[in-house]
């Protein structure tokens, strides 16, 4: 069989394992059972010493791996900020993978390149940034603020005489930065592996939804980079940016926004004012495989100051071809050399569903939380956060209840949700981010939330009683 006939048939069966797949997603169990997990054992054991057939290898695969996967493609699977990629971002991954393309250079590339260009101009306009900011794309937001703290710690240190590209940190001033006290633990990783210790950070206070309290920001007397959030992991919430801008580029300070999901708030017709006063900062982190709802993994780093990205993250070798005639070298805008072409599918993504269409799918998803929110406080449970965005915690009593309540809810299957903990309670997270999650898909979910919490709330009272009732007096 010749390699055009091979790609042929694999890509054929792939196809047809694929839509089946996507076809039953919707109606499966939310999570994965446990005889799923067992079923992982048929993709173990030693390498074989001979190859196998492709089409058996795929049989495989599918068979042992797609029941072991959680349904977050269906619409309701709300178990953390994650998306369920929209279908012609999938269609444009496979064909982006046809294409196997290394987004390192214009001249590895032309297609990779000038996507990267056109869909870093929509992002702009849709988040109202300024238009001439660089950006760089990446695996997700977690790298997204270590490549714009890169530039960030480079312009600060430059401003006061250090070459950190050349000299690094021994010796260097020190930096001051500065976070909110619900910062998210990412950012806290991107800094360490940027140099700045968890243990220099300074913590600003945050209210009762977690946003910064921009009073207290400590005043600055050499280089600092103000780390600010748009998008509570739990509550939604986001610091309020403009204010905090204000503050810091006063003091001299780089303010970086962490907009995983919260950023897209920006698009919206009804959420946009929680975080006015964005394009105020100075970069800004942000994820498409959350709210735009493309396939992982997809992150991009936006920069103002275009000159600082790039001498943070420039590279040279006589191999590599100098920057002619304004071509894009996204090698040297990011931290990855060799990597997929990430635009493809952002730009499919956002060309099928236009600006109205992702103002939309925020608002529909805003407006699916806001139900859960009502639905879940009519059946007399606590919602603890105020529900700005997609977030909503709620509580079903004490933090034993509450654990009761999600493993029964994740084992039942209707739909799949999430624990944290909030200012010292247990509760369950549900975060509502799919393009494929309709009015019916909530309504399913709320009504098992509902019978499986009274259910686990009658089901304690009656051990508690029984225990009671079966004591003896033993004075």
């Amino acid at each position: 069989m010749d390699s055009n006939d091979l790609y042929e048939e694999v890509l054929t069966q792939a196809a047809a394992q694929a839509r089946r797949y996507l076809r039953t997603v919707r109606e499966r169990h939310a999570g994965v059972l446990p005889e799923a997990i067992e079923g992982l054992r048929a993709l173990s054991g030693p390498l074989p010493a001979r190859g196998e057939s492709p089409l058996a290898i795929l049989k495989l695969l599918d068979g042992a791996g797609s029941p072991a996967t959680v349904a977050s493609m269906g619409g309701r699977f709300f178990g953390g900020v994650i998306g369920g990629a929209l279908p012609v971002s999938v269609a444009a991954h496979w064909l982006a993978d046809a294409w196997d393309q290394n987004a390192c250079l214009y001249d590895i590339s032309p297609v990779a390149a000038h996507l990267e260009d056109v869909v870093l101009s929509w992002i702009l306009d849709l988040l109202g940034l300024p238009r001439n900011c660089a950006g760089a794309f990446v695996t997700g937001t977690q790298m997204a603020d270590v490549t714009a703290l890169a530039a960030a710690r480079s312009r600060v240190l430059r401003n006061v005489g250090w070459d950190v590209e050349r000299d690094g940190l021994f010796s260097a001033p020190p930096v001051t930065v500065i976070v909110g006290e619900e910062v998210h633990a990412t950012m806290l990783k991107a800094l360490a592996l940027l140099g700045f210790g968890k243990g220099r950070v300074q913590i600003v206070p945050a209210d009762g939804q977690g946003r910064m309290k921009p009073s207290h920001l400590p005043r600055l007397s050499g280089p600092g980079i103000v780390c600010v959030q748009a998008g509570n992991v739990n509550t939604g919430a986001c610091d309020p940016v403009g204010e905090i801008c204000d503050i810091a580029h006063e003091m001299g300070a780089w303010v970086h926004v962490d907009g995983a999901f919260g950023l897209w708030a920006a698009v919206s017709h009804h959420q946009k004012h929680l975080v006015e006063g964005v394009a105020r900062a100075d970069s800004w982190a942000t994820d498409a495989h959350k709210w735009l709802n493309v396939p992982q993994d997809s992150g991009i780093a936006i920069v103002r100051d275009a000159e600082a990205l790039g001498r943070s993250m420039s590279i040279a070798a006589a191999y590599y071809p100098p920057d002619a005639n304004g071509k894009r070298q996204p090698m040297q805008l990011g931290p990855e050399s060799s990597r997929r072409a990430r635009a493809i599918e952002i730009w499919a993504a956002l060309r099928s569903l236009g600006k109205q269409g992702v103002a939309d799918l925020i608002d529909r998803c805003c407006q699916h939380a806001a139900t859960f929110a009502d639905a879940l406080r009519a059946g007399g449970y606590e919602v603890l956060n105020d529900v700005v965005l997609n977030q909503v915690l709620v509580s079903f009593g004490d933090d034993e209840i509450n654990t009761r309540v999600i493993d029964a809810v994740q084992a039942e299957g209707t739909c799949w949700c999430g624990g944290t903990v909030w200012k010292g309670r247990k509760a369950m997270r549900i975060s509502v981010s799919s393009w494929a999650t309709t009015d019916l898909d909530v309504s399913r979910s709320v009504a098992a939330i509902l019978a499986i919490a009274a259910a686990q709330s009658s089901s304690r009272v009656t051990f508690a009683r029984t225990s009671t009732e079966g004591r003896t007096d033993s004075r």
